[in-house]
């Protein structure tokens, strides 16, 4: 762990393993926090946070940018870092490591576009002046399964903001931030900036971040249940709150799109990082006119993805994050099947060639889905395809309405009069038309109704970390 520029060891603390989805190995322990050393941290990023929040905005920027550079200098190494404690495979945790530098840089130009305003009065003799300044302490909790770009995602915007931080790590995933922190270190933040408290139980580390009357915002990115406490605590507290959290993104194939093409960007976007993301799309809506070729080519694609150790030349589907992660994939497909689904391709867990020493799970096509399935209704977080059929625009919007998520959906359409009424009407906060990769560091990421609140990324997303201050004076 990381307090007010101090490392604390493994060997001088309670400590909890590290391991390798793809085998089971035991790569490292990490220091095991709780109470104690959260209230620790606090301490230490209120003590510094009024050095940090005095500094310029260009004082501030230069030390991300230091970042940036350094990340990019190092993205191998973290690379293979992600890959081994988290599993997805090494290409992929290298467009992490780069997106993930992308928002250091970003935000070290947003930093100086922190503006204020001179407001009109409506008395001659008052003038209005409009301030933006750091809240704070910040409280953030990261994910595992995208666990350096999730940090630098919140951590940038609020140093570039002024305020100083306390973060949780996902307690699968603790090397990597580890890392990332190292980088900002080395960069030139002051002692007590930037605290990391690892935990095996993050339960004792959230509670402080609710209750410590010195913490003004939480920021965490997880499920929405975990996202729905933490949102009813800030709330008994007055604090400000961000949350990224669950979706189930429908999938839109329309009847004038190109099918075969539309197939591809399924594939691609589905079984990104073994189909372990927020904006993973859960439901693959495709007009019946279009089934057939759709079909035929999303299962020829998926049938060429190999599964196994990231690390290995090839992979393309890694380990899923833990054996419950596996249970809840191989219950939805069963219950699927059961109740009358096609299985078009895998089906079922992954145990040869070594890979019974793992999390696997076979990169999966059901087709004939309906509403009546566990998969229609739940998030996945898991390498399945699941198709339903549609006739009718109005219809199929709908359906894809038909959830308490709103994170993100995807429509392939050639017609633009289509692509703006599916723009318009589907209720989800990022929609990527003919576009299976809506999101970049300059962007703001977020979702509506039970996929959370506010933005990450973008000129909105230093706003979280900013207080509005108005000031009226008399002359």
């Amino acid at each position: 762990m990381l307090i007010n520029g101090k490392w604390l060891d493994a060997s001088t603390a309670a400590s909890f393993a590290v391991t390798n989805p793809a085998n089971g190995d035991v790569i490292a322990e990490v220091v095991d926090g709780g109470r104690t050393e959260a209230v620790a941290a606090v301490d230490a990023a209120e003590a510094a946070f009024p050095a940090w929040a005095g500094k310029t905005a260009f004082e501030r920027a230069d030390v991300l940018r230091r970042a940036y550079d350094l990340m990019v200098e190092r993205k191998e190494h973290l690379a293979v870092t992600m890959t081994s404690e988290q599993g997805k495979p090494l290409r992929a945790a290298r467009v992490e490591c780069q997106y993930a530098a992308d928002f250091l840089l970003w935000f070290s130009e947003e930093a100086k576009r922190v503006y204020g305003d001179i407001l009109p009065s409506p008395r001659a003799n008052q003038r209005f002046m409009v301030l933006r300044q750091p809240i704070g302490v910040v409280g953030a909790i990261t994910p595992w399964n995208y666990p350096v770009s999730m940090l630098t995602r919140k951590l940038a915007p609020a140093l570039a903001a002024g305020c100083t931080m306390v973060l949780k790590p996902a307690e699968a995933t603790p090397l990597c931030a580890i890392e990332t922190f190292k980088i900002l270190q080395e960069a030139g933040l002051p002692d007590g900036v930037l605290n990391l408290v690892t935990a095996a139980d993050p339960a004792p580390i959230g509670e402080v971040f609710v209750t410590d009357p010195r913490v003004r915002k939480i920021t965490f990115t997880g499920s929405t249940a975990v996202g729905k406490r933490l949102a009813a605590g800030a709330g008994e507290h007055m604090k400000r709150i961000s949350l990224e959290l669950g979706g189930h993104a429908p999938f839109i194939v329309c009847e004038d799109a190109d099918p075969v093409h539309a197939a591809k960007g399924a594939a691609a976007v589905k079984f990104l990082n073994t189909g372990q993301a927020c904006i993973s799309p859960n439901r693959i809506f495709v007009h019946r006119d279009a089934i057939e070729p759709f079909t035929g080519e999303l299962v020829k694609r998926v049938a060429r993805l190999r599964a196994g150790n990231g690390l290995e030349e090839g992979i393309a589907i890694g380990p899923l994050v833990n054996g419950k992660a596996v249970d809840k994939v191989e219950r939805q497909v069963n219950d699927a099947v059961d109740k009358g689904a096609a299985l078009l391709q895998g089906g079922q867990r992954l145990l040869d060639d070594g890979l019974d020493k793992g999390t696997f799970f076979a990169p999966t096509v059901l087709s004939d889905i309906t509403d009546s399935m566990l998969i229609y209704r739940e998030e996945t977080f898991g390498p399945v395809a699941a198709i339903v059929p549609y006739d009718d625009d109005d219809d199929v919007i709908a359906m894809a309405n038909d959830t308490n998520y709103g994170l993100a959906a995807y429509v392939y359409t050639n017609e633009l009069a289509r692509a703006m009424r599916m723009f318009e009407a589907l209720k989800f906060g990022i929609i990527g038309v003919n576009d299976i990769n809506p999101t970049a560091a300059a962007a703001p990421f977020g979702g509506v109704k039970d996929s959370g609140l506010g933005r990450e990324g973008g000129r909105e997303g230093i706003d979280e970390y900013l207080d509005v201050k108005l000031g009226g004076f008399a002359v």
